[in-house]
């Protein structure tokens, strides 16, 4: 329990297992992808952010290579170096080799995870962080057909075994959470990180099962859907040049997603916010190991952490907020 800046209340956390690894993780995580790869970024807010965290309960910390090529690792390692006396646990991404997200079912392991490659970006992310291990590595793409070569798997297992990484991941692509269900029951894979939200609730029907019955973690992310579930993005939203989300948003997705965001904002009860429901919706689901909602200011990571704080949604409201379920498939935009 720690106070919260510039109140009385006590701020507590609540922590939850990740799967098989029996780790006790906070479940409110931190996602560092706007750190490195949107603009806007700037180092000294980022560790401010990232410090603010620590001293809240926050102890998951996840980021990629592909997050300004390294650059999130490194803040990630220096945060680390800064905090002895806290268990922080990180995770990590290997990029794919061909740099394509998502994947798609044409590529193979050798356009995107080969052997040697896959040695190669786990070296790169200890060097990055300068930390002698990564506790979670995740390749950044997947395609359960790659379970057929199963060289992807023997490469992280000897990372595993050499002391180099803690447990083994994948991230789903967006809007394909059945492209993971064998990997899960294949029992090779430690945790699972997918997208899920009041929007992307695919998860609910095979994969969570899936996961539960096999003790794998899931870390869930994109809870803000990019932006669309925090009440502040409009028709009029731009970006400066250069920010990934203008190629999310275009114009038909902006359209629609605003769209659809409209409606749930009569659904938010007095005393809370689009992003704090947004946030106890999917902690709502038992199966979840932590949530990372991306922050990079202290502001958004006081009231993000304080949703762990809260009581869960009322039941007629979860019920509500089911109904808003807006089934996507991949296109050209959703990278």
């Amino acid at each position: 329990m720690r106070y919260t800046a510039g109140k009385l209340k006590l701020l507590i956390m609540r922590y939850r297992t990740l799967g098989r690894t029996g780790w006790s993780i906070s479940e409110i995580g931190y996602g560092m992808w706007g750190m490195a790869g949107w603009t806007g970024s700037d180092d000294d807010e980022s560790l401010g952010s990232l410090q603010r965290a620590v001293d809240l309960g926050c102890t998951f910390f996840d980021t990629a290579w592909a997050y300004g090529d390294g650059h999130s690792e490194e803040l990630l390692g220096r945060l680390v170096r800064a905090n002895p006396d806290h268990r922080l646990y990180t995770a990590s991404k290997v990029p794919p080799k061909n740099r394509a997200w998502p994947s798609r079912r044409e590529h193979s392991l050798e356009n995107c995870f080969p052997p040697a490659y896959v040695r190669k970006y786990i070296d790169l992310s200890l060097e990055n962080t300068g930390l002698d291990r990564i506790d979670l590595m995740q390749l950044h793409t997947w395609e359960d057909s790659w379970l057929s070569d199963d060289r992807w798997v023997q490469e992280l297992m000897r990372a595993k075994e050499g002391g180099k990484i803690g447990a083994i991941g994948i991230s789903l692509n967006r809007w394909e959470p059945w492209n993971g269900i064998q990997a899960v029951r294949s029992g090779l894979v430690d945790c699972v990180q997918v997208i899920y939200n009041i929007f992307d609730q695919n998860p609910q029907e095979d994969l969570f099962p899936a996961c539960r019955e096999h003790n794998v973690g899931v870390i869930a992310r994109v809870p803000f859907d990019e932006g669309t579930l925090t009440g502040t993005l409009t028709l009029e939203s731009t970006w400066p040049e250069g920010d990934w989300r203008n190629t999310y948003f275009v114009e038909e997705n902006l359209r629609s997603s605003v769209a659809h965001a409209e409606p749930l904002y009569t659904l938010v009860p007095e005393g809370s916010s689009m992003p704090d429901i947004a946030l106890r919706f999917i902690l709502n689901e038992p199966v979840v190991s932590t949530v990372i909602p991306g922050m990079r200011k202290v502001r958004h990571v006081e009231a993000n952490i304080a949703s762990s704080d809260a009581d869960p949604l009322e039941p007629a409201l979860v019920e509500e907020l089911y109904k808003h379920r807006w089934d996507r498939t991949p296109t050209t935009w959703s990278q």
